[in-house]
């Protein structure tokens, strides 16, 4: 996917989140952010839009923040922990329209940190963005029982950030001897082959014979290996305890 299609997604995808905030309320539950409610998810959200359009437009040599009171320095007009619930979902989208107006202003050849593999820094920071708030779009729409899916080339672009980046930058399976994984698209014919030891994570675009097999659409992939779904719509052929225990290890953290 180009650098502007990410950036449309981001634009869209929080619209939906921002309509299934006022249409659910903040305080319904967020079933697949454990403990988390909607006033946390939009919360969570709007910080993560206002960490990634500092790093873009200030180009910081730092990429984790110490503390939240760091985005002040960057944005002093919207840095504001937190909003009142009235105002919480508009501030959310002004959190969201200025990263859209960060990654459109971009020039194509900008120089700022970045955390995963990609043809550029603004490439990076693109898809991110874009697949952090279509992942918690589904969240806030599936919190308030009318979840919808993903285009299918957009969800085999989020599965290979997933396998490749993500994957590889997390540890294995202490205590496991090595085992293979392949995923596999079934209406984009993509596929990604996964061997993950006691240490690491090695990833890489193809088919091969793997312990477990999984194949269904990308939308459904996506949501499962994000752990947004239930294994009920993909198909696992083999040791399924690999699928397992990639569901009980998998956990993106900022710093993961």
């Amino acid at each position: 996917m180009e650098i502007a299609e990410h950036i449309t997604v981001v634009a869209q995808e929080a619209k939906s989140l921002a309509a299934a905030a006022e249409r659910g309320g903040l305080d319904v539950p967020v079933p697949t952010c454990p403990e988390w409610d909607m006033r946390d998810l939009v919360r969570h959200l709007s910080e993560i839009h206002l960490w990634a359009a500092a790093r873009v437009a200030k180009r910081t040599t730092k990429l984790w923040p110490d503390d939240i009171s760091e985005h002040l320095e960057s944005w002093p007009d919207l840095a504001v922990f937190w909003p009142d619930d009235d105002k919480l979902v508009d501030w959310y989208l002004d959190t969201n329209a200025n990263l859209v107006n960060v990654l459109e202003s971009a020039p194509p050849d900008l120089d700022c940190p970045t955390f995963l593999p990609a043809p550029s820094p603004l490439a990076m920071w693109a898809r991110r963005q874009a697949h952090e708030t279509a992942v918690h779009r589904f969240d806030a729409e599936n919190a308030v029982g009318e979840a919808s899916g993903y285009d299918p080339a957009f969800a085999s672009d989020g599965l290979d950030e997933l396998l490749i980046g993500f994957a590889q930058r997390s540890p294995g399976n202490p205590g496991m001897s090595p085992h293979t994984m392949l995923v596999r698209t079934t209406d984009t014919d993509d596929s990604w082959h996964l061997t993950i030891g006691p240490e690491d994570i090695t990833t890489v675009r193809g088919d091969a014979p793997a312990d477990v097999a999984l194949s269904g659409n990308a939308s459904d992939l996506y949501l499962v290996l994000w752990n947004r779904m239930d294994d009920s719509k993909i198909t696992a052929t083999g040791d399924r305890r690999i699928l397992d225990t990639w569901h009980s290890n998998r956990r993106v953290r900022w710093t993961t």
